[in-house]
């Protein structure tokens, strides 16, 4: 992070829930977020998200979809389903859609399903878990 004023005070809007921010501030933090975006992922890596309530797991697959299990899916006996990821928010409209994960955010599902605020993520690449 570059430590300008309106990342840092964008970074403080997501972490305190301050008042909303303007856009121009929303998409200079997007750059400086602790997270797992997208483009950092190959098929077949997994993701652990713990979040306030539940612990989810999401492997990425070739077609931009994601295997994910636990969580409310696991509570429903739904098992693994396969979903879109379509970003994560402050806990408002405005979507990081490059942001498959971060810490302090909330994980917003392709099926509507969005989860309580992300406390951490961990990455376990294909070649660690592959047989």
């Amino acid at each position: 992070m570059s430590g300008s004023t309106t990342e840092v005070r964008a970074l403080d809007v997501l972490r305190r829930r301050l008042p909303a921010l303007p856009l121009g501030a929303l998409v200079a933090v997007a750059g400086a977020l602790d997270c797992v975006r997208r483009r950092e992922l190959a098929a077949g890596d997994r993701l652990l998200v713990a979040t306030k309530n539940s612990i989810y797991s999401l492997m990425a697959r070739t077609d931009g979809l994601f295997d994910v299990s636990g969580g409310m899916f696991a509570r429903c006996g739904d098992g693994e389903r396969t979903l879109a990821v379509n970003g994560c928010t402050a806990g408002g409209h405005a979507l990081f859609a490059e942001v498959v994960a971060a810490p302090g955010l909330f994980l917003e599902l392709g099926d509507g399903t969005r989860t309580t605020r992300i406390r951490t993520v961990r990455r376990i690449p294909a070649a660690s878990h592959s047989g």
